[in-house]
């Protein structure tokens, strides 16, 4: 495949080093990949290339040799998701027709109708993407390969059934599993299971913060283990990010926090009333529902 990057941080990176790693894998195969990318900062282009991320890398598309545009099949944007929209409007009228657009975000409603719209002026297809796949780690030097073996990837609906083969053959090829969904039922599933959990983490955060007495604080601080660090580790993750998933999913996170908030209130009385027995019910049944989401 001839590939396309346009943000080479953690997915980008990642995704530009298994696709060029295929060909090391494979030296003898005349269909090997070629990437290219695009990124605004000039030392993460260097280091992009130096890294075997991408053949090529620049700071603006009007720098990437035409033959190689004329040849990309698939663009990926994976720049934040304010930025989604923005890029492909800027993007699809300087790239061929019957070119492919798709993203990486981790919403997809606010995406994937106005991104098909801008891409079809231009002749060109969108199919919505979300790789589930990350780190706690940001920028070209967190790139690490097979970040995406047996991760889930959601691919949203498509009447272009070439494309959406296409898109789905690109992830296929760097090990994701392909679960294929509306755009509303996509951010529906990712509100309570994504979303949500960032919320919650930071909440829990925000909350031990609020202890006013600092000999007490310190001492949780100290004693802090593997149980905090679980339970806390998204909401200690990228601010923008989290900012955009609410920002971008607000209906469906909003669900979601309701839901949350009513089986808090539901535990908090049965704390008040010490009914123990009903508590030790509900946490028998979460720790076997657990493993439906595992």
């Amino acid at each position: 495949m001839n590939i396309g990057i346009v943000g080479l941080g953690l997915i980008g990176g990642s995704l530009g080093l298994d696709l060029l790693s295929l060909n090391q894998e494979n030296p003898a195969n005349s269909n090997n990949n070629f990437v290219w990318g695009i990124s605004r900062n000039p030392d993460t282009c260097q280091q992009a290339e130096a890294i075997a991320a991408v053949n090529i890398a620049r700071t603006n598309i009007q720098e990437i040799p035409d033959r190689l545009l004329q040849q990309t099949e698939i663009v990926v944007i994976c720049t934040p998701i304010a930025a989604i929209l923005p890029t492909i409007t800027n993007l699809a009228p300087q790239l061929p027709k019957g070119l492919i657009f798709t993203d990486v975000g981790s919403v997809k409603a606010a995406i994937v109708e106005p991104a098909t719209a801008i891409c079809a002026a231009s002749g060109q297809t969108f199919i919505g993407s979300h790789p589930m796949a990350g780190t706690a780690f940001q920028g070209i030097l967190a790139a690490e390969k097979q970040l995406f073996r047996d991760r889930p990837c959601v691919i949203t609906f498509s009447d272009d059934v070439a494309a959406l083969a296409k898109v789905r053959s690109l992830w296929q090829l760097v090990g994701m599993q392909i679960y294929e969904c509306s755009a509303a039922d996509h951010d529906r599933a990712v509100a309570m299971i994504s979303h949500l959990p960032v919320m919650i983490s930071a909440a829990l955060i925000h909350s031990c913060q609020s202890e006013e007495n600092p000999q007490v604080l310190q001492l949780a601080q100290n004693l802090a283990s593997s149980g905090f660090r679980d339970t806390s580790r998204v909401g200690g993750g990228n601010p923008e990010l989290g900012r955009f998933m609410a920002e971008y999913n607000q209906l469906a996170l909003l669900k979601a926090l309701q839901n949350y908030q009513q089986s808090l209130q539901e535990i908090i009385a049965l704390v008040e009333n010490s009914q123990w027995q009903e508590l030790e019910s509900l946490l028998t049944n979460t720790q076997s529902d657990r493993a439906n989401f595992l």
